[in-house]
């Protein structure tokens, strides 16, 4: 890679040109790391329903062309003036917040939110100057959660980059840096269920198997999974999922219908849609005196949370996290550790595999709720 260094790199990327149009390969220019950034080759990609979503810019403000992907793991090619934890050939996870260590987030063991580097979805250049590091025939191309890792290569805060163990595998552990993470440290480090405790979790996607991989982890007995595809039901009774409810199979509110399963409630629940309503149901299927919610999910800018407030002076309790509550730099690299411990499964995530070439196949699965998630191998 040393050839590389200082010098503009062409190579593939994957460019959305407009909403919901299927992404284009192009040759794009990529241009070197500035300074506090890092220069990556990733090496495969897995496909997050965020993706999906600023793709389809629906409720969103549009921004275009872009190379989305946040999901990956690679290798540093280069890096720029000031940084010093990183350096050529290192394997890492980019991670679509970061950790700039100085800020009194990244200080406290309360929180995660960097207040530099915590996510943007809005915002297209770098931190450093307001540029993109992306072009193809001289116009730029806009990044997207400081990631943009639909190409060969691409240009990052370095403290959005989580240097791992160079014998991690790739294909694997890169569902860490996004989805998993989200889910299993919603449970694991938020809602902490006790051993034969009850979980109920909402959307059994990736997040939300990952919030019930985490209870099966901590011994919970009894894991119900809502969702309103029964396709996934299956496949989630590998992840500890012990009962299933479909809320359209109910003439009456699925927190009612959890409650009377459970004699009143759950301990814990576990929201990964970002629906509103099922936030709402998460916290009204919690038990009273003792139960928790932990909202996951992201909901609607202009979504409005209506509960009654005896549902809080009854004793339950509600909370939100962001990525798993985890710090991208300083946590990742023991996740890593315990996935190539097989303590944790994370190939169980990945469903379907496919070529960069072929990546609009992996959009389809995802809107058909096909799989979990689609692994993208960059080099074929």
């Amino acid at each position: 890679m040393s050839s590389t260094v200082g010098k503009v790199i062409k190579c593939r990327a994957a460019v959305a040109w407009e909403a919901g149009k299927p992404l284009v390969i192009e040759e794009v220019e990529v241009a070197p790391p500035q300074r506090g950034e890092v220069r990556l080759k990733i090496l495969y990609n897995s496909l997050c329903r965020t993706d999906v979503y600023w793709w389809e810019a629906k409720v969103q403000n549009p921004l275009f062309p872009r190379i989305l992907g946040h999901e990956a793991a690679g290798i540093v090619e280069s890096i720029g003036e000031g940084v010093t934890d990183l350096k050529a050939g290192d394997h890492v996870l980019p991670v679509f917040t970061g950790e700039c260590g100085e800020c009194a987030h990244c200080k406290s063991n309360e929180s995660n939110m960097c207040e530099l580097l915590r996510i943007n979805t809005d915002r297209g250049v770098m931190l450093n100057d307001g540029k993109t590091r992306f072009s193809k025939n001289g116009q730029p191309i806009y990044h997207f959660l400081g990631t943009s890792t639909f190409s060969e290569y691409t240009v990052v805060h370095a403290g959005c980059v989580a240097k791992i163990n160079p014998a991690a595998p790739l294909d694997k552990v890169c569902v860490l840096s996004c989805g998993f993470c989200t889910g299993f440290g919603a449970t694991i480090n938020v809602a902490k269920p006790k051993p034969d405790s009850s979980v109920a979790v909402f959307g059994l996607g990736a997040v939300g198997l990952a919030a019930a991989e985490g209870a099966r982890l901590l011994g919970v007995s009894r894991i119900i999974g809502v969702d309103l595809n029964p396709n996934r039901f299956e496949e989630a009774k590998k992840f500890g999922v012990t009962d299933f409810v479909n809320p359209k199979d109910h003439n009456k509110p699925v927190q009612q219908v959890i409650a009377e399963m459970t004699n009143g409630g759950v301990d814990r629940a576990v929201e990964c849609t970002g629906n509103i309503q099922a936030s709402i149901a998460a916290f009204e299927c919690v038990h009273d005196g003792w139960g928790v919610a932990v909202l996951v999910g992201v909901p609607k800018k202009d979504a409005e949370f209506r509960t009654n407030p005896m549902n809080f002076l009854a004793g339950r309790t509600l909370k939100g996290t962001f990525y798993g509550n985890y710090k991208p730099r300083t946590d990742l690299p023991s996740i890593v550790e315990k996935c190539m411990n097989k303590e944790l499964e994370v190939e169980k995530f990945i469903t379907h595999s496919i070529p960069f070439s072929e990546i609009n196949k992996a959009f389809e699965y995802m809107i058909k709720g096909e799989g979990i998630r689609c692994l993208i191998c960059m080099e074929e």
